[in-house]
């Protein structure tokens, strides 16, 4: 392959007008001898806003044991509270009505948060598996380099040996 339009046809079975955005960055980074791979945490949190970086909190904390345990012990002593301690001037006697808004807003509040924090995570599985891409591309590419590599070699020293064993059979037939 002496240019860049066989090597790309070679491999990719299209024309250099036909690849992707994608596979040109791979072909540029492998030219110059550049490596691709990112932190995929790092440029995700760099892009990231107020928001976003709240989302994930909440929903890091919201799905944690310590959460569900200390919202578990939250409830057992509203519960005791209105119904034995206070079984007289309970502010919320059974069956808890107050106690249901407060769920019922926070969970209209925290699933939602949680989706967003779902759709992020899913927007940065989709962006880990195309830097994931990425790398394979360049490492076949690599790999493919190297092979090309090696068989020239391999095919200038047949060449040598070729003409050695020329001047031995010459040598040894005069």
């Amino acid at each position: 392959m002496h240019n860049l339009s066989d090597f790309v046809h070679h491999h990719f079975d299209k024309s250099t007008g036909e690849l992707s955005d994608i596979e040109k960055r791979v072909l540029a980074k492998a030219h110059e001898r550049k490596i691709i791979s990112t932190n995929v945490n790092a440029a995700l949190q760099a892009n990231a806003s107020l928001g976003e970086r709240l989302a994930d909190s909440i929903a890091r904390v919201g799905g944690s044991w310590g959460f569900i345990t200390g919202f578990l012990a939250f409830l057992v002593v509203w519960c005791v509270a209105n119904t034995i301690v206070l079984a007289t001037g309970a502010f919320d006697p059974y069956p808890f009505i107050f106690l249901n808004l407060v769920l019922s807003m926070l969970a209209a509040i925290q699933a939602p948060i949680i989706m967003m924090s779902q759709n992020r995570q899913a927007e940065r599985d989709r962006f880990e598996a195309a830097k994931d891409y990425e790398v394979n591309l360049k490492a076949e590419l690599e790999v493919l380099s190297l092979h090309q590599k090696i068989d020239m070699q391999v095919l200038t020293e047949i060449a040598a040996m070729r003409e050695e064993l020329g001047r031995l059979s010459q040598r040894l037939t005069s």
